[in-house]
């Protein structure tokens, strides 16, 4: 039978915490010689690590300093490319820092849902929270993290509120980034498959295509534009009702990498060759944009880095909390790039 018992080395603060009934602040308080702590719990603390083999970890030590040793990622991404980027960053940054990353799905999109999800993830007694698209730019997320008076970092947020921190990169200047790429290559049909409604990026992404197109004399308004969702079925979808016309476009730029690789499949079912009787380009670079043939012309967003940066912002404000560094606005905006490969050509 396996023990039920954990191995010293696998005892936490927080386990110390729970069988002492005391927080894991004061666990790390008692355990670096905090005199804010009443003597007689400090002597249940002691008496507890002592019954526990409890050692005192790197991570212990930053939460006595005024470091958040548990802060949570709350995360509702409909593509897992992105996502698993996003949570390599993040747990990199969190092990680097010493702290413990607690990640919880958020599956509802009502507000209501997400209001609940939320509050049951600040049961979880996580310091600060990191909120990737598309929770970040969710109301009722936000308002019970500041009801429970617990900072957050947002990420793709466009329109940071006083107080708030974020980090993202400029989607409109990506996307026009990319519409010249086309035109460059001397495209003037050059389809949209938009990302999902409830995203700002969404909207920054056909802002930017559209001006580009327009600087170039062309009218965005006689383009074909698909509503996607940023999932590969939607791409797919998209794509279809987009290749539908027998006077097809020349080229096609979808919001993210998931619904360009789903065009790049419909456009192969069809019995198109790409690039040379269509282009088709995405935006974000995941994984996915080189495990495709062609691989694809994409806009190179920073996800991992974005996520440590979230981190690494997160750990900061907690640490000058009551300071009035915590009343600052903190926006980080991170460079992209854009990488051409295969899936782009001048049209015949």
């Amino acid at each position: 039978m396996r023990s039920t018992r954990r191995g010293q080395g696998s005892i936490t603060v927080q386990d110390v915490a729970r069988a002492a009934g005391v927080s894991a602040m004061t666990v790390s308080r008692v355990v670096n010689g905090g005199t804010n702590v009443r003597e007689s719990t400090r002597l249940a603390v002691l008496e507890t690590i002592e019954k526990l083999q409890y050692r005192p970890n790197a991570a212990a030590r930053t939460l006595a300093a005024g470091d958040a040793t548990q802060i949570g990622l709350l995360y509702s991404n409909p593509s897992d490319a992105y996502l698993s980027q996003f949570l390599i960053g993040a747990l990199a940054g969190a092990r680097r820092a010493g702290c413990h990353l607690v990640l919880e799905p958020c599956e509802g999109d009502s507000a209501e849902e997400q209001a609940e999800a939320t509050r049951q993830f600040v049961g979880a007694q996580v310091q600060g929270v990191i909120l990737p698209p598309p929770l970040s730019e969710s109301a009722a997320v936000r308002a019970e993290l500041e009801a429970a008076g617990i900072p957050a970092v947002a990420i793709a947020l466009a329109l940071p509120g006083p107080g708030s921190m974020s980090v993202r990169i400029d989607d409109f200047e990506g996307a026009v980034a990319m519409t010249r790429h086309l035109l460059d290559l001397g495209h003037t049909d050059i389809a949209f498959i938009r990302g999902h409604p409830n995203q700002v990026a969404s909207a920054e992404r056909y802002r930017g295509y559209a001006w580009a197109l327009e600087q170039a004399g062309l009218d965005p308004a006689q383009m074909r534009v698909e509503q996607g969702y940023f999932t590969f079925r939607s791409g797919m979808t998209a794509a279809e009702a987009i290749l539908a016309h027998p006077s097809r476009p020349t080229a096609i730029f979808a919001c993210n990498d998931d619904m360009a690789a789903a065009a790049v499949g419909v456009a192969h079912r069809l019995g198109l060759h790409v690039p040379h009787d269509l282009s088709i380009v995405g935006f974000d670079d995941t994984a996915l944009a080189t495990n495709i043939w062609p691989e694809l012309t994409t806009i190179r967003q920073p996800i991992a880095r974005m996520a440590e940066t979230a981190v690494t912002m997160l750990l900061a404000r907690l640490r000058h909390r009551g300071s009035h560094v915590t009343q600052e606005t903190q926006e980080h905006i991170l460079p992209h790039e854009l990488i051409a490969r295969e899936s782009t050509a001048h049209p015949r």
